[in-house]
């Protein structure tokens, strides 16, 4: 798919999200297969979101998207500045502003104009003061140089077409010796090309991974130094037999069980860091 269609493919999945309230990028549970609140919070307790971070939130600000917690690695301090790559419905931008207190400021950016307006929602319904979201492509980031100390993300940049691009603005609006925490999903081996031309395989995180060293690279050619894994977990082979995304994939093109298997070891979640 060429990136404008990619582009176009993800904005529209997800802003039925958005409406419809489903979660649909996790690699630990069914991918839109559950439109109650508990299921996101199931999704979320799996990827290791605590109860309390949980109920700190608006309702409806959770919509299970994640596939790994940066909050928890981003060693937030009161008063600092984040932006948050891919920002949905506010989880993560809630639990950085209770965090970094009321002289801390949270950024968040989404390209889908539906998930901008429920984060929007849910900030007013919060009463957060400190957190604004700002329509835009993280390959473009609305947000001048050197304004931020951190750069969060968490199941997004994978979406992304041009991720060297991406690492590149987060570099670019990152204060020296602020961060960059993400979590992502990579790939151990190359994933099937009829896989990886899916659409469905797109709105489900899974086409548009990219190979953990090449992950890496991207990176550490943007600027950042210390670039390093901090944790990560393979996706676990129940997803293949559940996910109704990957159910589509399988159907579609005719996949073997075997290479179920191989695609599921394949396909890492990963929590980065790196510092500028």
């Amino acid at each position: 798919m060429k990136e404008e269609e990619i582009k176009k493919v993800v904005r529209e999945g997800y802003a039925k999200i958005a409406t419809k309230g489903k979660s649909c990028c996790s690699p630990v549970t069914p991918c839109c297969g559950s439109e109650s609140t508990g299921g996101a919070e199931n999704i979320s307790r799996k990827i290791g979101y605590g109860d309390e971070e949980l109920k700190a939130v608006p309702e409806g600000a959770n919509l299970g998207l994640g596939c790994g917690n940066p909050v928890a690695l981003a060693s937030l301090k009161e008063g600092e500045t984040v932006l948050d790559l891919g920002s949905g419905a506010g989880f993560d931008c809630f639990l950085a502003a209770n965090r970094m207190g009321k002289k801390g400021r949270v950024i968040g950016v989404d390209m889908t104009p539906e998930m901008i307006e429920k984060a929007r929602q849910n900030a007013r319904k919060g009463n957060y003061e400190n957190v604004e979201f700002r329509l835009g492509e993280i390959e473009n980031l609305p947000a001048a140089d050197n304004s931020v100390d951190a750069v969060i993300s968490n199941c997004v940049i994978n979406l992304a077409p041009d991720k060297g691009r991406v690492f590149k603005e987060a570099f670019r609006v990152i204060k020296p010796g602020g961060r960059l925490m993400v979590s992502d999903i990579v790939l151990e081996k190359e994933l099937p090309e009829n896989v990886r031309n899916s659409i469905e395989a797109y709105i489900g995180c899974l086409s548009g991974a990219i190979m953990k060293d090449e992950y890496l690279r991207a990176i550490k050619n943007a600027g950042f130094r210390d670039v390093k894994i901090m944790d990560e977990a393979h996706y676990p082979i129940e997803l293949m037999a559940n996910d109704p995304t990957a159910k589509a994939i399988i159907e579609n093109f005719n996949i073997p069980k075997d290479a179920i298997k191989g695609i599921a070891e394949s396909i890492v979640s990963v929590k980065v860091q790196g510092k500028k």
